[in-house]
Parts: C-alpha cells; sequence; structure tokens
C-alpha cells in the first residue's frame, strides 16, 4: 500500500480550503465534521458523542471527570460514549490555526462492523470511554481519503461509507478496540454503563434514583457505582449534573430563557442550588456567566 507522503499537510490542506473563518461545521459527508481555530480559547463545556478526532495543526485538550486528554498532530482521539466533557484549543495562531476533524461513530456500524470481523471480547486494561493514541498510516490513509471526496462530491454516496468502515476497522482493531468492542456487546458491564448513560441522557430531568437506574441495566447499585466511574470518571449524579446544567445553559444562551424557568426546565426545585452547582462548574453564577456570550438583542 502506498500511503500519503504528507498526510498531515494534506488533511491541513483541505480543512483551511474548507474552513474560511474560525468553526466548526459539517460537511457533504454526514458523520464527518472540521474545525478551525485560529486562537488559543477559553474552555469549552459540551455534550460530546462518540467519534474519532485528529487535530492535523496545532494541539487540544479534552477534559472528562478529572482526568485531561492532550492530543495534537500525531495522535488520534476516541470518544465511545456521550459525554458531558471540557474541550480546549491549546495550541493555535491567525499564521497557523488549530485545524482539526472529527467522525461520528455510529454504534449500529460499530456492532455491525463487530459482528463482520467476529473479535471475541477482551477486558480492556483501560475501561474509559476516551483515550487518546498514535495514529498508525493506515489510519491516517483512511482518513486522507475520506477528506479528498469533499473534493469530488459525486463520489461520496458510494465511497464515504467504504472508508468509514475502513477507518472504524482501523480504530476498532488499534489499542482502543477491546474498550469498544466491550461497549458493542451485549451482557458485557461497559455495555450495561451504555445503556445506563443512554437512560441517563433521556431522563436527566427526573430525580434519579440509584436503585431505579441499576435495576433498568441490570447490575447491583455497587456493581454499577464501579463499572460507572471507570467508564466515565464520574458517578451516575456527576453524570447527571452535568447533563442538567449544560442543558440549562442551553436554554439560556439560545431560547433565552431566564435563570429561575431555565433551572426548573432541567429538573432544579431550588434555585439557589441551581446557582450553586453552575458556579461551581463554569466559574460564574449563570447571569453573569450567560451574560457574557449574549449579544444585545436586535444585533447592532
Amino acid at each position: 500500500m502506498t500511503f500519503a507522503q504528507d498526510p498531515y499537510g494534506e488533511m491541513a490542506s483541505i480543512i483551511a480550503r474548507f474552513t474560511a473563518r474560525d468553526e466548526e461545521r459539517a460537511t457533504a459527508i454526514d458523520n464527518l465534521f472540521l474545525s478551525r481555530r485560529s486562537s488559543t480559547d477559553k474552555s469549552v463545556h459540551t455534550a460530546q458523542w462518540p467519534c474519532l478526532a485528529l487535530v492535523v495543526q496545532g494541539a487540544k485538550s479534552l477534559t472528562l471527570g478529572s482526568h485531561v486528554h492532550r492530543y495534537g498532530v500525531g495522535d488520534y482521539l476516541v470518544v465511545s460514549l456521550d459525554l458531558p466533557v471540557v474541550s480546549r484549543v491549546t495550541e493555535a495562531s491567525p499564521e497557523a490555526p488549530n485545524l482539526g476533524l472529527g467522525m461520528r461513530i455510529e454504534p449500529d456500524r460499530l456492532k455491525e462492523l463487530f459482528g463482520r470481523i467476529g473479535t471475541a471480547p477482551v477486558v480492556p486494561h483501560d475501561m474509559r470511554a476516551v483515550a487518546v493514541n498514535r495514529a498508525p498510516p493506515d489510519l491516517l490513509d483512511a482518513v486522507v481519503r475520506l477528506l479528498r471526496l469533499l473534493d469530488r462530491p459525486e463520489d461520496i454516496p458510494a465511497m464515504a461509507p467504504l472508508i468509514e468502515q475502513e477507518i472504524l476497522y482501523r480504530v476498532a482493531t488499534g489499542p482502543f478496540g477491546p474498550a469498544l468492542l466491550q461497549i458493542a456487546t451485549i451482557e458485557t458491564p461497559t455495555n450495561r454503563i451504555a445503556q445506563a448513560v443512554a437512560w441517563l441522557r433521556q431522563n436527566f430531568t427526573r430525580p434519579l434514583r440509584i436503585e431505579e437506574l441499576a435495576q433498568h441495566v441490570g447490575m447491583s447499585t455497587s456493581s454499577l457505582h464501579h463499572h460507572f466511574k471507570a467508564v466515565t470518571a464520574m458517578t451516575p449524579m456527576q453524570y447527571q449534573k452535568q447533563l442538567r446544567l449544560h442543558e440549562a445553559r442551553r436554554l439560556m444562551l439560545t431560547e433565552r430563557l431566564d435563570v429561575g424557568s431555565a433551572g426548573y426546565s432541567v429538573g432544579y426545585q431550588s434555585p439557589s442550588q441551581f446557582s450553586r452547582e453552575y458556579s461551581r462548574l463554569y466559574g460564574r453564577p449563570p447571569l453573569r456567566y450567560v451574560g457574557g456570550f449574549r449579544e444585545p438583542a436586535g444585533g447592532g
């Protein structure tokens, strides 16, 4: 196999052409997203879906719980569950902007892939749902070929799904493969945690009863706590709290709800508790934090 002579240079050139300004944008390939940032910025709290991410110029960090994952040129990041994380660009400038890409990992495609390759489940050494590894040449080659399709849109419907499947295969047969397989395999503890995460995302406004969640996923409460923290670096209660606060922030920023209404909408009965927990996560009370991001109504 002949690989691109300068895969990162070619990827950076393509991403730079398709991102004219600082932005994160979707592409004509359904699961492929591009990003460009010309300066290091403040930490961004976000709900991250399962994905493969590459930085092709500059560097970034992603924080899950108390664990900070740093990655730059030469690395690839894998997130295997829906997780509330903190993302930050750590290396960028106007002359050399941070350029990167993310490819969404579809759980159904992952299960289909493992069904075809027939890998036997192996308990991973590290169960966390986020990992950074060095990117091998065959993975980079597949990503380069996927990006090249942006200049040949007529080839995307036929070729993009095949290349995405190849990228998933390279990730699944790499160091993070056992963790992905655990999530895709029914009746493993990690798969049960994936079910618990899905339940929490759908029911985060409801009061959390650990016994009810444990029963829902077929685990004891102690086993749920142990495995949930091993995978997500958080307890179920901490996970729910971050989901609530992220959604409240979105409601205040985009729906322009007032602080009390936003807190109540995500399940808080006490405005003071909402303000206290919001301040603890974001560093400022909700009104001051959101006010710094809102533009005056009507523009101008």
